[in-house]
């Protein structure tokens, strides 16, 4: 961390990736590496991955990511400013939004906006999973356990949480041994 941050940085923050956030919350990881990470140079790559690996193990995995990466920050100020920024603008959003999501669907034009944004998530994802993969995949251990978390998920359908608590046993276990 290279700068001090205040807990209203962090709500401001948050506030901010809250109201612009579209699509699954994994593309919430986009913005934290390229703002966090690149950008203001609040959090390291391995401590943006510690904090989602944190998260994991939470509900609501992703989005609770930012109660940790607010405590990283700046303590429980942090937590709670982190928290209330990431969730504040998607309940004000999908109670004025909500009701009319059907007929936006049946426009043609909305439809296909809708589609384009559902595109240009997935394409923020896949490119934050391989800058964090090169932050994550630092040995032949680590990679093999991507591997067969990735068989774990796709091929038998096991939750993440079992995986994460696995790779952390793993990673204790080679790390002791």
């Amino acid at each position: 961390m290279s700068t001090v941050v205040s807990w209203v940085s962090v709500f401001l923050f948050f506030l901010k990736i809250g109201s612009v956030l579209y699509g699954s919350g994994y593309v919430l990881l986009a913005f934290l590496q390229q703002e966090l990470v690149e950008r203001n140079q609040w959090l390291t790559s391995q401590q943006l991955l510690d904090a989602v690996a944190i998260g994991q193990m939470t509900p609501g995995p992703v989005f609770t990511t930012a109660t940790f990466i607010g405590y990283l920050l700046t303590g429980n100020g942090g937590a709670i400013a982190g928290t209330i920024g990431i969730f504040l603008p998607a309940f004000v959003l999908v109670g004025v939004v909500n009701p009319w999501v059907p007929r936006l669907r049946q426009s043609s034009w909305a439809s296909g906006f809708l589609d384009g944004l559902n595109a240009a998530s997935l394409g923020l994802m896949a490119g934050v999973t391989c800058t964090l993969g090169r932050a994550a995949l630092v040995d032949g251990l680590t990679l093999v356990v991507a591997i067969l978390s990735a068989i774990a998920v796709f091929r038998f359908k096991i939750s993440s949480v079992w995986l994460v608590l696995a790779g952390g046993a793993i990673g204790l276990a080679s790390h002791l041994l």
